[in-house]
């Protein structure tokens, strides 16, 4: 089964293009953390109280999905390599890239987390709940001491702070490197994580790159 998805994943990395899922990871998670970046900082702005708990259940809920999207997403690029595109081949630029994906990475996992034992170390919070559907558990704080757990609420509030400031960097460094890449230098980064609109015929004339190889062995290979 997993060299049927290669097989049909390969059908669009040919064309340099992300497949149906990769596209679906990236701007699901992009709407995600757009609208969490702007609810949060309305959240804060809130005078305590029902409606100020209630923003950060919402808040809550729209945050686990990302930790989830993040794990299913770094599973898929491991198993279905995306398209090799112009930006794998520009030194330094690429490299600047690279590390780029790693703190974007770093923020999906860490905000989200971080948001999570923010909310175990409260007393009594509430439920959490994933999209706001499904339960999600808190973090058993319940056995640290008051002291500690204001401590590792502090520690918590920090990391998330933090993050927040480097997504916001990161945010406009990566639309602006799309763009840049789009329009001045014509090459075929961005054009590859947009929705596919049909043609009669491919203006490019066909795809000038080597489609990447999985980092783990093919079934075939493995046995």
């Amino acid at each position: 089964m997993l060299e049927a998805i290669r097989r049909w994943a390969r059908k669009h990395t040919e064309q340099d293009r992300y497949s149906p899922v990769g596209l679906v990871f990236h701007w699901v998670m992009a709407a995600l953390v757009l609208f969490q970046i702007g609810w949060g900082f309305w959240t804060d702005w809130m005078m305590p109280g029902g409606d100020k708990v209630h923003a950060y259940q919402v808040h809550s809920a729209a945050g686990l999905p990302i930790l989830v999207l993040a794990m299913l997403r770094v599973a898929w690029r491991v198993l279905i390599p995306g398209p090799e595109n112009d930006a794998d081949t520009l030194g330094w630029q690429t490299t600047v890239a690279h590390v780029t994906q790693i703190l974007f990475y770093v923020c999906f996992f860490g905000l989200p987390l971080s948001g999570w034992f923010m909310w175990s170390s409260l007393e009594a919070p509430g439920p959490l709940y994933l999209a706001g559907i499904l339960p999600w558990p808190q973090i058993p704080l319940e056995m640290l001491s008051e002291p500690s757990r204001f401590e590792v609420l502090h520690a918590a509030e920090l990391v998330h702070r933090y993050l927040v400031i480097l997504l916001l960097v990161l945010i406009p460094a990566h639309v602006g490197a799309a763009l840049k890449h789009h329009f001045w230098d014509r090459q075929d980064v961005l054009q590859g994580m947009l929705p596919e609109i049909p043609d009669s015929k491919d203006p490019r004339g066909g795809s000038k790159h080597k489609p990447q190889e999985p980092r783990f062995p093919k079934e075939s290979e493995a046995g």
